[in-house]
Formats: C-alpha cells, structure tokens, sequence
C-alpha cells in the first residue's frame, strides 16, 4: 500500500476547478507536498462550494472540472511524484433540487415501486405510504401555490414529478398532490414527522442505504473506476458514523479501492481508540489537533477564565444541549426508533421516547459499534438511570433491546443479528452528539474558545509535556499513518486564531479586565456569546467588519441561547451587532481590542510556529489545509472556505534563498518557510521519523520546552512564551543531546553540541527549531 508522507487539502468549487488545482501542483511539490487532498468531486447541487450534496455519485461534476478535469489532476501530481486522495461522502446524498438528482426522482415519482425506493432510508409506512418532503412556507394555504406545468407540479421554484396516470385535464394542482407518493408538508414538521433518515438536521441531505450489497455498487460505480484507471490512491471517508454497518463499510471499500490507503472522518472523544477491525489507516485528525492545542494552554488560566462568566458545568450542559437536540431537532430519529420497539416491550409510546431521548443525551460517545463498545451502551443506561430514576423500568427493557447480543461477545456480526432497532440507535446517538455538542454547546461553553474543536473536550482544559509525549508514542505505536491536523473545512477557528486566542489562558486576569470594560461599553446582555464572540474578535484580528458579523450571527443562533435559526430575537441581535460595530465605530472599544491583540500578538506568532511544526513533524501524516501554509486566522464556515491567494505564496516562496530566516511578524514569511522546509525534509528524508523519543531539557525554563526525535529528525518548541518571559526567558536552560554538530533545518544554521544545546541560542531567530546531525550519522 502507498501511503502518504504529508497531505494538502484543496476545496474543489467551481471557483477552484481540478483543473486548478493541476496548475498548482508544481507550487505544491515545491512546497515538499507528498499527495494532494481534495474535497469531494462528484457531481453536486449546482452552485454548492463544498460538494458534500452529491447529486449524481457516476460522475465527476462538471463543474468542477469533471473527468477530464480529474485525469489532469492525476497526470500532473503522478508526474510530480505526487499522490491523489479524495474526499467521499457515502451517508447522504442532495436532495434540494429533485430534478437534478435521478435516484430521488424516480422515488418521489414512483414511490415503493421505484427500484432507489431500497436505496433510501425511508420508513414509509409512519406516512401511510408517502414521503414526506418538508417544504411548504408558513402561509394559510401553502398549497395554492402549487401549479401544474408541463406534467410537473410547481410550487414556486420548486419542481416535483407527477405519477404517471394521476393527472387528467381539469384536475386542480391540490388534487393532483394528493396522488402522489409524496406529500408536501410546513418545513416544520420535518423535526417530529419526518419520515427519512438526513443528515443531522438537514432536510436536503437524504441517508442513503450503502449496506444494500447494490446501492453501494452502484454509489462507488466512478470512485472503482478512479482506480482501476489509476486516477487515486486513497479515499477519506466522511462521516462513516451514519452508516448503519461502517465496519463491512470498509471492507467493501477497501476491495474496491485495491487495497489503497483509507481514512475515517470519524470523531473519537477523549480516551476512546478507532476499532481495531476497521479497515483504515486512522482518522483525519481531530484528535491530534485536540492534543497539539492544549499543549500550549497554560493549566494555571483555568480558574480565573472559568469565574469570568460563571456557567453551568460542561457535562450538565452537553447533556441538555444533547436532549433538546433529541427531543425537537431530531425527535423523529426517535420516533422511529419507538415504532420499532416490540409490541411486547410493554412500554407505551411516550414512557419509551423519554427514556431513548434520555439514553441519547447520556451517551458518552458518538456511537458503538456492537458488539464493539457495549460499555459506552451500559454506562449511558447508568447515567441515565441515575439523572432520571423514574425511567429506570424503561431503561432496563431498553438496555436488553438495543443489545441484544450475548453479554461478552466479541464476535463481529451481521445487521439481521443485530436488528433495526438496535442499528438504527447507533446511528442515532452520533447524530444526537454532533448537534448537542459541537452545533450547541461549542458556541455557550466560552471559557476558553480555542478548545471548543471537533475531537475535543472543552472541559479539558491543558495537557502536560510529559502526558504528550505519552500520546504520541501511543500514536506512532498505533496509528503512524493517521492523518494529523490544525485546520480543516469543518474547525470552528483556524489553527491560528487559535494560537492567539489560547495565550488569554496565560494573561486570564489582563482577559477579565478587557473583557469586563467590553461588556460595559457594549453590553449584548448574554455574558457566555459575549465572551465568545470577543475572543473570536481578539483571535481574529484585523477581521472585516462583514466577517464579524455574519460570525456573530451564526455563532448566536447556533448557540440557540438567546437567539435562534428558527426564531430570531431581533432586539438581542440588533445589542450583539451594535457591540460588533463598535469594535470598528466606536474609539474605546477599538482601542481596548487593538490593545490586547498587540499585548499577545507575539505570544499568538510563537504558539502558531510551534503548533505547526510539532503537527508537521509529529507521528502521522500531517495535512496542511489550503492556505494555512500563511497566517489564517478564520472563524467557522462559510469564513474558513473563502479563496485562497496562491500567487503571492508562490511569490514569498520564491523569495527563500540560502539561509534566509524571515522575521515571524504579520507577514506570513516565516509560517511558510518552516512549512517547506519541514515538509521538505520529510518527503527527502523519511527515514528521519521513523520512530518516537522525548527529548530531555535541563534548567528554569524547561516546561517551556517541548522536544522529540523522530529518528534522526530533532523537533523542539517553545510553550507558554509570555510566562517564559516574564520568568526570565531561557537563562540556562538547555537540550540534551548528544555530542556532535546539529543543523536547524528552518535557519540554516548550525550548532556544536558536547551533550547540551542552550535553549537561547538555538531560538535566537525562531521559538522552534528542526534540527539534523550533520556529522557522525
């Protein structure tokens, strides 16, 4: 199997074609790339700038360049010695635009009788026989604005089939509706009355069926031919956790794909390890990013950051967060799940949606996978029976039914084993999760906002040297070729909004009193999204105004505290973006942020050099997300997917000469070169990070040091930098290696070792350092 040595993701977008990116590959390539990442590429929802709406799985999107867009891409990164993975999306599918989508087509026309009717997860019988499509407006009478052109039923620019032999001359729009094998119904009725399995919440996105032995065929049909035509080399799999088996999942697609390199978009949380049986190299890295960024948090900011704006403790929120999740978002998951309970449970409907809701909000994971995970089930039952004693009669039945295998058994099985009911759960709880915590929760837990990441926990606030080091021998023991990263598509902030925003943890106290002087001159009257969105600011800064606000929209609704998607509160947004603008209007607030960001600006360049250089040399396979080579300091989506400037990278990169060492200010200059010259030494050198040990620091300063060799490949970072000058800086401090001449790889500079290497000299110039043994090797 080839496996790559380092990934960088490209979002493909009819903006950004795979044409494009074959333009891009030689800057690539010069970059010290080793494979090209490239989100989803089969044919979308026309306009969609991310493609995880597929419409058509049998062709590459035309819009994105299409196939002959693809075989360039191919041809130039294979030429260049370059791999090709790809993103795809085996859950769901875009359903916005029925027309564009034949699959949904053929099932909305045809209803059972349609041959994709399997290839849905469609629980026709909770309406009595049709599909419901959750579209109609809020009006009196929404159907009157159907109209019947040319054989299609209209309802304004929506367009939907009309059964053949339901429609005769004189036949009004609303009776021809009622033919057919879907019903049109208030879009909010979708959260209780759906009767499809989506995507989380998203009523355009329908689950589709990849366990059915001719849906997946058919689905993966163009991703078989991208390797037998040797177009791709991996596969990164998005959100596998909606699937109702991944594990046979995987093993089907790694026959197609030739025994290629695979990785799972799949969310462990603290502690929890991928399942041993899965075919796949590892995840993406959310967990790595988790463990990079608590690195550089300083443990002693946590109680004063935390009695800044008192709240609720993270586990009782995330479980409320989770059951309003359960109980309105998604409360048709869980009716379905109660239409599947045996008639002999001897539960009634409502006692067994309070104890499923309550189960799922008690889940400490995303999902099991049983008999893998059987104690996550246990202890969700635990839980749930001691915060809802009541239930506890139901929770026992329930426990027996959703695993009904025998107690120890480790023996993989089947879906038909192991029963809709209990399938269905597994697939739920992920969902449930993902909209309780990182859609809700992450956005009013703002003690410290660089932690709220996907992978990550917010109530684990830092980890120690020594508790790091012992992860990433547990990673290069166990998953070396796992994706590691710091910024994706889908993070809340960027790798380096994120450096920025985690120094407050070392100056909680200067946070407080800016933070406190903020809420006084521009009040929202919600202290939690206050607190938020001020650090967004600070850790973003300079931002647009235009960026900030539609960030404090989106962030406020998701939190759904005091404002909501759903239901607007005008006079709490028109507060929260009165505070937005006066980060720009008004001469006191703008000089209290512009204040901190320079107070910190340093510290937040320090921790994002080392941040990057510990992921790019760490054990895994380090992805650099489009851009991020340069400062990115961006906030959630839609802000983290704008246009990349690739020319002026390609114009500071040609600036590198010799030992040139850029200074680490706002130019980017200095991001960029320890990207290429660590990406560089690994693709020329990857013998050099073949193993894992701690590097050992003597004096002061050392838990400012953090350091490993990979084998030949020396990587050492600074942590903490406010403290460690305000402490004195490094006085003795010094690294132990052994005697010899070292090379920093980012400065070309050399350094004499007779057993210890002074931490002064070697960050002279940089808070890292690369360094290889010149001689004696």
């Amino acid at each position: 199997m080839r496996t790559p040595l380092s990934t960088y993701r490209l979002q493909i977008r009819p903006s950004f074609t795979l044409f494009d990116a074959a333009e891009l590959v030689p800057y690539l390539a010069d970059l010290g790339v080793d494979w090209v990442y490239l989100s989803p590429i089969l044919t979308a929802e026309e306009g969609s700038d991310h493609g995880y709406d597929v419409v058509d799985p049998s062709s590459v999107d035309p819009a994105r360049g299409g196939a002959e867009g693809l075989k360039a891409l191919s041809d130039a990164a294979h030429a260049a010695g370059m791999g090709v993975l790809v993103d795809i999306v085996p859950n769901h599918m875009g359903v916005a635009t029925p027309a564009a989508n034949a699959w949904w087509w053929s099932v909305l026309e045809q209803g059972r009788g349609s041959r994709y009717a399997e290839a849905f997860d469609i629980d026709w019988d909770a309406a009595a026989g049709k599909l419901r499509l959750p579209v109609l407006g809020d009006g009196d009478d929404e159907l009157s604005a159907l109209k019947l052109v040319d054989g299609e039923l209209h309802y304004y620019d929506n367009r939907y089939p009309v059964a053949p032999g339901t429609a005769s001359e004189g036949d009004s729009p609303r009776d021809v509706h009622a033919r057919q094998h879907y019903e049109l119904v208030n879009w909010r009725r979708a959260d209780n009355e759906l009767n499809y399995r989506r995507f989380f919440g998203v009523n355009t996105l329908a689950g589709i069926r990849v366990e059915e032995p001719w849906v997946f065929d058919e689905a993966h049909a163009e991703v078989k031919r991208w390797f037998d035509e040797g177009l791709v080399d991996g596969l990164r799999i998005d959100h596998p956790d909606g699937l109702a088996d991944p594990k046979a999942y995987l093993s089907r697609l790694r026959e197609l794909a030739n025994d290629s390199y695979i990785l799972v978009e799949k969310i462990l949380e603290p502690g929890e390890k991928l399942p041993a049986e899965w075919e796949t190299e590892g995840t993406t890295g959310y967990d790595a990013l988790a463990d990079v960024d608590r690195l550089f948090v300083d443990p002693s900011g946590e109680e004063q950051l935390t009695a800044l704006v008192p709240t609720e403790p993270y586990t009782d929120m995330i479980h409320g967060t989770k059951r309003g999740i359960a109980d309105h978002l998604l409360n048709s998951e869980v009716q379905r799940l109660v239409r599947l309970l045996p008639a002999d449970s001897g539960l009634d409907a409502g006692t067994a949606a309070d104890a499923i809701a309550e189960l799922l909000a008690c889940f400490p994971v995303y999902r099991s996978y049983l008999p893998v995970g059987e104690q996550y089930l246990t202890d969700a039952v635990i839980a749930a029976t001691v915060r809802r004693p009541d239930l506890a009669a139901a929770l026992r039945v329930l426990h027996g039914l959703l695993n009904p295998l025998e107690a120890g058994s480790t023996e993989p099985v089947s879906l038909k084993a192991l029963g809709e009911l209990a399938a269905r759960f597994q697939q739920t709880s992920g969902m449930v999760m993902a909209k309780g915590v990182e859609d809700t929760a992450f956005y009013r837990y703002s003690r410290l906002t660089s932690l709220n990441e996907v992978g990550a926990d917010p109530a684990h606030f830092a980890v120690e040297p020594a508790e790091l080091h012992a992860r990433l021998l547990r990673r290069q023991l166990e998953q070396p070729a796992a994706m590691t990263a710091l910024t994706t598509h889908d993070t809340k902030r960027s790798e380096d909004t994120r450096a920025r925003i985690s120094v407050l943890a070392e100056v909680p106290g200067e946070w407080a009193k800016t933070f406190t002087a903020l809420e006084e001159l521009a009040p929202m009257g919600d202290g939690a999204m206050a607190n938020l969105l001020w650090q967004a600011i600070v850790g973003a800064w300079p931002l647009s105004r235009d960026r900030a606000h539609a960030y404090a929209e989106k962030a406020s609704r998701e939190a759904g505290a005091s404002t909501t998607w759903t239901a607007p509160n005008s006079e709490f947004e028109d507060r929260m973006h009165a505070a937005v603008d006066a980060a720009f209007d008004n001469p006191e607030v703008n000089a209290l942020v512009v204040s901190l960001v320079e107070r910190i600006r340093s510290a937040g360049y320090s921790n994002s050099l080392s941040a990057k250089l510990l992921q790019l040399t760490m054990p895994g396979v380090p992805d650099v997300y489009q851009g991020t080579e340069f400062w990115d300091r961006s906030l959630v989506d839609p802000d983290n997917r704008r246009e990349v400037d690739f020319d002026r990278r390609r114009q500071v990169a040609a600036s590198f000469t010799g030992g040139s060492a850029p200074a680490a200010d706002e130019d980017a200059a200095a991001k960029l070169l320890l990207t290429t010259r660590a990406l560089q030494l690994k693709r020329e050198r990857p013998e050099l990070f073949s193993s894992y040990v701690p590097v050992s620091v003597e004096g002061p300063a050392a838990q400012h040091l953090f350091g490993f060799d990979r084998g030949g490949a020396i990587a050492l970072v600074t942590r903490l930098p406010l403290n460690l000058e305000q402490g004195g800086g490094w006085q003795d401090t010094a690294v132990v290696l052994e005697s010899g001449t070292y090379r920093d790889v980012l400065t070309d500079r050399t350094h004499q070792s007779s057993g210890r290497l002074a931490a002064a000299d070697l960050f002279g110039i940089y808070p890292v350092a690369l360094l290889v043994r010149e001689d004696g090797e």
